[in-house]
């Protein structure tokens, strides 16, 4: 699928994610360089880690077919954040991760868990993954919250240097089946 010249991945309601590209980095640093928004992260990314990120995610499509993709309004275009599935390493394991950011003005509207629903619904669908997570800095209660509406529950926390504490919540391909029926 194309969209505005770019490889659609997933259709919501109200929402588009697509791979993104250098253009999207005006709309990506809005997000990632804002402290509140990374106030859980070990640092507020400025413009060249915002560079890489793309870049790593571009990369991530080529070698693994998936990554964080672009989270656009369906009825504008925007790109209000990221959403997507990446290889992360969860307490020693490199495991399926589902993250996600969205901009301030976008939060506690939904977006992130439509999003994060749909990226498990073809994380699973398309992946012969048995489990997916989320992990986050203990601290970061709307992301685990998020992660808990899209089905998936407390898995385990462990000391880590990044985070201090890291929180993993998870959701067996089992437990989707159930859930989507």
């Amino acid at each position: 699928m194309q969209e505005y010249g770019k490889t659609v991945i997933i259709y919501t309601e109200r929402l588009y994610m697509r791979e993104m590209n250098p253009d999207d980095y005006d709309a990506l640093y809005a997000v990632l360089a804002d402290s509140d928004i990374m106030q859980h992260y070990p640092y507020t990314f400025d413009e060249e880690r915002v560079k890489n990120w793309i870049k790593r995610n571009m990369n991530r499509y080529l070698k693994d077919g998936f990554g964080l993709w672009a989270v656009c309004l369906k009825d504008t275009g925007e790109m209000i954040g990221d959403c997507g599935l990446t290889l992360q390493n969860i307490n020693g394991e490199m495991l399926p991760e589902i993250g996600y950011h969205i901009r301030k003005d976008h939060q506690r509207m939904g977006y992130a868990k439509e999003a994060a629903g749909a990226v498990r619904d073809w994380a699973f669908r398309n992946t012969d993954y048995p489990m997916l997570y989320s992990y986050c800095k203990y601290t970061n209660e709307p992301s685990y919250r998020t992660a808990e509406s899209i089905g998936m529950h407390f898995e385990c926390e462990y000391p880590d240097e990044a985070n201090g504490i890291t929180h993993v919540s998870s959701i067996s391909r089992e437990e989707w089946i159930k859930l989507i029926r």
